[in-house]
């Protein structure tokens, strides 16, 4: 599909359509969750080859707040390596749209918070569904794999060798230590389950061998999220890390600059790597993010 002549708004997907009668439970998959509380709800989207267990401590003390929070698998995700590689980033984006739909048929207003590529997925979304996306929650957004754990030589040469020729099929990108997280205590878990080779290792933290033909995709959804930014006019929250090992503030200050919303909050913080809602300010972040969700109404109202 050729995204150069168009914008979000103008994008056909197979199965796109709003549909009121499916609810957000039959969405959420086996690994997913959902915590009711309050008129408001945050629809929470995990990274490319993550899980939703990457989010349930942060969904836990936004619904401590009074927030109701959702988190669908993006599909592919937690079965198998297999499985994830028989999808494409369209297919990721309409885990995140429909779970979107079904959330805003329920609640007064609904926000979009995603984690790296997650935070991608927010942005078409709310570029597509206009003022229905009460805001976006942008964590790690990730245009630019740049981070200081990234090797260049690897992303600028041998990266687009492999991507567009046949190695693609037979090449993987093996993701090592810190695993985007700089709490000593967390990683170890992290490295314990996958030193004991766990056969649901999947269900619990993702994917850390990621096929070149799923690289081919973030690429792909990389491509088009850019495309649909200036489409973007929800409040925004960005937050990225200063030590962030996998994707640099030039990621944030590219999501900033080139936006088209109005009101855009920024949270640039350190003592963090790239997955922030596992690491040590996760909290910080929750309820900052608590926070600008409270403020949306008086926003509004500010605004009219």
């Amino acid at each position: 599909m050729k995204l150069n002549s168009m914008n979000i708004t103008q994008m056909q997907f197979t199965v796109n359509q709003e549909d009121p009668t499916v609810k957000i439970d039959a969405l959420l998959g086996p690994n997913g969750f959902i915590e009711r509380k309050g008129k408001s709800a945050v629809l929470l989207v995990h990274g490319l080859t993550g899980t939703p267990a990457e989010m349930k401590h942060f969904g836990r003390v936004l619904s401590r707040k009074g927030l109701t929070v959702a988190c669908p698998e993006l599909a592919g995700h937690c079965a198998s390596i297999k499985a994830l590689q028989a999808t494409s980033w369209k297919d990721w984006y309409h885990s995140v749209e429909t779970a979107f739909d079904a959330l805003n048929s329920e609640y007064e207003q609904v926000f979009i918070a995603g984690l790296s590529m997650g935070a991608l997925l927010a942005l078409m979304v709310a570029a597509k569904r206009k003022s229905k996306v009460a805001g976006i929650i942008l964590l790690s957004s990730t245009f630019f794999y740049d981070g200081w754990n990234m090797p260049q030589f690897q992303q600028k040469i041998l990266l687009p060798i492999v991507l567009y020729t046949p190695l693609k099929y037979f090449i993987h990108w093996e993701e090592t230590a810190p695993y985007g997280i700089k709490c000593e205590r967390t990683r170890a878990l992290v490295a314990a389950i996958l030193d004991n080779k766990d056969a649901k290792t999947a269900d619990k933290i993702g994917y850390f061998k990621t096929p070149a033909t799923v690289i081919l995709e973030s690429v792909r959804l990389i491509k088009a999220a850019r495309k649909c930014l200036s489409e973007v006019t929800s409040p925004a929250l960005i937050v990225h890390s200063t030590e962030d090992d996998m994707a640099s503030l030039k990621n944030a200050y590219y999501v900033e600059k080139n936006i088209a919303s109005q009101h855009v909050e920024t949270m640039y913080l350190d003592d963090t790597y790239h997955v922030l809602t596992l690491d040590k300010r996760k909290d910080d972040i929750a309820k900052r993010v608590v926070k600008f969700c409270g403020n949306i109404p008086t926003l509004a109202l500010t605004q009219t």
